[in-house]
């Protein structure tokens, strides 16, 4: 069973790699390699021209993948799959996806031009932005090139040095900073393996339940966002937190704060542990479960504030997941984990179809998110009522 599983992840992570090249824009030539070009070319017209096709695969691969997430958290329950399996897993698709395109997202070409205004320009992206450059190359296939720096300072620090080892080569700077988000992820599954070895809880299981999550491997490993980064570093200064060492702990926080600013909401959730652990008491695996809601209901607020600013994005959920994960055999944190999960990954599925995010695509969008929390509440008090009958 466990070699079946594993087998069925690298299988499934694959083909999400395949999938991923179908959704190169058409502006971009990642390689001038003949062979190579003729081959992206069969990817790209599945992605651009024949759309219908393209959203069948995609609901076939995120559909495949949660059937394997759910059947790996229930084996993992029953203690038949051990850490060792799950970290195999973790591995085995961080080295897949590594080479995955950014099929989602444009976000990781910004990151890597707010970093380019720095070694190639040698001005300041907080004032410049990349419409003020339209000669480069890379303005044909960016999106948002009318934004300035949206980041905080520490998120400079980790790219400009990558872009500077890139010294101008395209893919080879994809690559450097799809690494970076690659370390972060696995550096994120690790340390959550060790809060959880930390507060008693199951390191296999809440190791699984973010790094596995359908949503977590698209949004971090394959779309490339900087939140993973974000939630390493708040992650760090958590385990820091929670053994005692308050100086690497206070590092971590604001650290992660200076790269996206999103987890300035654990503050309040440490100080109120910290508040329960001076009033004492013998019931601290309680003050630790009480933390982990608290950090997600911060982590909660954060995604509303995010979502209220502009519009929800699945990378949104991010910031939210590393905690659930650590409560997550609670069936009213499992569901909605679940089930928002698969109509966040959703979200695409009008845009694959369509081509655009026209109206009436945003509507359709909201109605997405609505069923599933709708369905996520219907669920949880179906569970309710079940247990008490």
């Amino acid at each position: 069973m466990k070699k079946f599983i594993l087998f069925g992840w690298i299988i499934a992570g694959f083909v999400l790699f395949l999938y991923s090249f179908t959704q190169v824009d058409l502006s971009l030539t990642l390689s001038r390699v003949s062979v190579y070009q003729t081959v992206e070319k069969m990817f790209q017209y599945v992605g651009y021209f024949n759309r219908p096709l393209s959203t069948i695969l995609y609901l076939a691969i995120i559909g495949i993948m949660f059937i394997l997430y759910a059947i790996t958290l229930n084996l993992v329950r029953k203690k038949i799959i051990e850490w060792g399996t799950v970290w195999k897993i973790v591995i085995c698709l961080s080295v897949i996806l590594f080479f995955a395109y950014n099929a989602f997202s444009y976000d990781l070409f910004n990151y890597i031009f707010d970093a380019k205004i720095v070694t190639h320009y040698h001005q300041n992206p907080y004032v410049q932005k990349a419409l003020d450059y339209p000669g480069d190359p890379m303005l044909s296939f960016m999106h948002w090139t009318h934004r300035t720096y949206p980041y905080g300072p520490a998120w400079l620090v980790l790219t400009v040095p990558l872009s500077y080892i890139g010294v101008g080569y395209f893919l080879l700077t994809f690559y450097l900073f799809k690494l970076l988000i690659i370390g972060s992820f696995i550096w994120s599954a690790k340390l959550i393996k060790k809060i959880a070895e930390k507060t008693g809880i199951d390191p296999a299981f809440a190791v699984a339940g973010f790094a596995l999550n359908p949503l977590v491997l698209v949004e971090s490993l394959v779309s490339a966002h900087n939140d993973i980064v974000m939630i390493a570093l708040g992650l760090f200064g958590i385990l820091m937190f929670l053994e005692q060492k308050y100086i690497k702990s206070l590092f971590g926080i604001v650290a992660s704060i200076l790269v996206k600013y999103a987890t300035a909401l654990l503050i309040p959730a440490i100080i109120a542990r910290g508040l329960l652990s001076a009033k004492g008491g013998s019931a601290s695996g309680r003050k630790d479960e009480v933390f982990f809601y608290v950090l997600i209901a911060s982590m909660s607020i954060a995604t509303l504030f995010a979502s209220y600013r502009t519009n929800f994005q699945p990378w949104y959920l991010l910031i939210i997941l590393p905690f659930t994960a650590f409560v997550q055999k609670k069936y009213f944190i499992a569901i909605p984990v679940f089930i928002i999960s698969i109509a966040a990954l959703l979200q695409y599925v009008p845009y694959l179809y369509l081509g655009n995010w026209n109206p009436p695509v945003p509507s359709i969008l909201n109605w997405i998110m609505i069923a599933g929390i709708a369905g996520s509440t219907i669920l949880i008090l179906g569970r309710v009522a079940l247990k008490r009958s």
